[in-house]
């Protein structure tokens, strides 16, 4: 591989330094030089002229759904929308669900997995170590370092699927997650908003922590509540839902030492808006109590989950007769529209991105109202029908997350806090209406929100998207740019950087102002197009 130059830049190393005139100079997929000043640089076989550009470290997607396309061989299609944005490395598996380990029996007992999918892959692996091979096989068009997903685990190794296990479960569990981390897992993720996890005791999520903590790896948590009501605790429950469930996390961590990351730090509905001080104030607290937690978000007011996802418990065990008993229904319908309305939600923030129902592809892209008038037939009727027609599997993009359009001071203070960490949380589809984040995540935050809003400057904003996660997650060749890293870099026209906002029904495009992206040293996108080189990634295991 030929060395490439990239002279004339303006750098922003990663580390929060401030900005310096140089060159970067790249050779077998490193950096070997970083030269500053007025040096000269030494000459390569190919130079690229980046006057008037900043040169920075690849963005680093924390909490990344993609490993459910890296493991498919049409992945470089499916994933440029990442790339195109600067994305080198994803941090995948997240939300307690990863691909491995795998057990073909209890797998997809629950739609939860289905959303994620473009298609079911072909499973030849069991182990954390015979998935990562098998990516390695296929050849990654991005960098990868995946998590071990609760729900992964707990399908592989225990025969119940719901509630407590019994102690031989519980062994087994530990046992395979144990052996996930030796094999390559960079930690351990929670998905406790979704089925089973919302189901375990918080005992087993104490016990599963410790072994992360054993192994040195971080904690993600999905929490069992993002909003001050919600499905997963008991409405007679007083503190407001959201606030209990950060509440039992950061207690887990004390006790246990484990780093923990709060996954998509947000706060759902338009009521829970006023529990965002309070949040943050807890995590500030716990972090001087000394406790290792940080936080991650995405830069929108709106996010993608299964449509299931505002179903209670109840409703939810008594599986698909649950829908054709008209009193469950109605006692459904009447919980639903009362916390709809409690939380600040209603049926208008709920937007099909994949209906997931054969035939059903016009669906894509509207809302619940517009869905329900289609058909002729109430928004709760039509809410209940997608849901059953698509064994839960519809995608949605649920919107009045952390604020809403021109209400939008609570996601700005969560993004603007130190101790925020960026990301997509994009589930990506062949079709449908995409997530917004998925097409341009970091371009928004560097440009409309540093630039233009100055939450913070680029600096901070390139280090929590670069070497910060890098260390969250124990990646150590990578987040700087710095002589011995791996050559994952990004040059982007900070004048010109910005996301494609969605109008409507109008999905959000390729973002402006990225110019060129390398992973592993190769050039993977020219002028904002992702190029023929489609696999230069590589499987990073901690």
């Amino acid at each position: 591989m030929g060395a490439i130059l990239l002279e004339n830049g303006t750098i922003i190393d990663g580390s929060g330094r401030e900005r310096f005139k140089g060159h970067v100079l790249i050779e077998d997929g490193k950096i070997s030089e970083v030269i500053s000043g007025s040096l000269e640089p030494r000459r390569a076989e190919t130079v690229v002229d980046v006057q008037g550009c900043i040169v920075c470290p690849g963005f680093i997607d924390m909490h990344s759904h993609s490993d459910w396309l890296l493991c498919l061989e049409e992945n470089p299609d499916l994933l440029k929308c990442l790339i195109e944005q600067g994305i080198t490395t994803v941090v995948a598996g997240n939300c307690g669900f990863s691909p491995a380990p795998y057990k073909e029996k209890n797998f997809f007992q629950f739609g939860q997995f289905t959303p994620l999918l473009v298609r079911v892959p072909e499973f030849t692996w069991e182990t954390m170590d015979d998935f990562l091979l098998r990516l390695e096989e296929i050849g990654p068009c991005l960098n990868i370092a995946e998590l071990a997903g609760h729900a992964s685990i707990r399908f592989a190794a225990a025969e119940t699927l719901r509630g407590r296990m019994k102690e031989d479960e519980l062994a087994w569990c530990l046992d395979l997650l144990s052996k996930s981390l030796d094999q390559g897992a960079c930690g351990l993720s929670f998905g406790l908003g979704y089925e089973p996890g919302m189901y375990s005791p918080l005992d087993e999520i104490e016990a599963l922590t410790r072994v992360a903590k054993e192994k040195g790896k971080p904690v993600t948590v999905h929490l069992k509540a993002l909003s001050a009501l919600s499905p997963t605790y008991p409405i007679t429950t007083l503190t407001p839902h959201n606030l209990k469930a950060l509440a039992e996390m950061l207690d887990v961590a004390r006790k246990t030492g484990a780093r923990l990351q709060l996954s998509h730090f947000i706060f759902v509905g338009r009521n829970s808006l006023w529990t965002a001080d309070r949040a943050i104030s807890m995590v500030e607290q716990a972090r001087s109590d000394g406790v290792d937690v940080m936080f991650d978000a995405f830069p929108y007011t709106c996010g993608n989950t299964t449509i299931t996802v505002v179903l209670p418990h109840w409703f939810l065990k008594r599986g698909a007769e649950a829908y054709r008993n008209p009193w469950l229904k109605l006692r459904l319908r009447l919980e639903l529209e009362a916390g709809f309305r409690l939380v600040g939600f209603m049926y208008h923030d709920f937007q099909v991105m994949d209906a997931a129902i054969p035939g059903s592809d016009d669906l894509n892209g509207l809302r619940i109202t517009e869905i329900a008038r289609k058909w002729g037939m109430s928004p709760f009727n039509t809410l209940l029908r997608l849901c059953e027609k698509s064994g839960g599997g519809t995608l949605m993009l649920f919107h009045a997350y952390s604020g809403e359009p021109g209400r939008e001071d609570v996601i700005e203070r969560v993004l603007s806090h130190e101790l925020c960490l960026f990301e997509t949380d994009a589930v990506i589809k062949d079709k449908g209406y995409p997530n917004p984040s998925a097409m341009g995540a970091f371009p928004r935050i560097l440009g409309p929100l540093a630039r233009d809003r100055k939450l913070f400057t680029l600096e901070q904003a390139i280090r929590r998207s670069t070497s910060e996660s890098a260390q969250r997650f124990n990646i150590r060749d990578r987040g700087e740019i710095a002589p011995g890293k791996a050559a994952d870099i990004v040059v982007f026209d900070p004048a010109v950087i910005s996301d494609t906002p969605p109008a409507g029904i109008t999905p959000s495009g390729r973002p402006a102002g990225i110019r060129n992206v390398f992973i592993n040293g190769k050039s993977v996108v020219s002028q904002g197009l992702m190029t023929a080189n489609h696999r230069a990634g590589m499987v990073i295991r901690t």
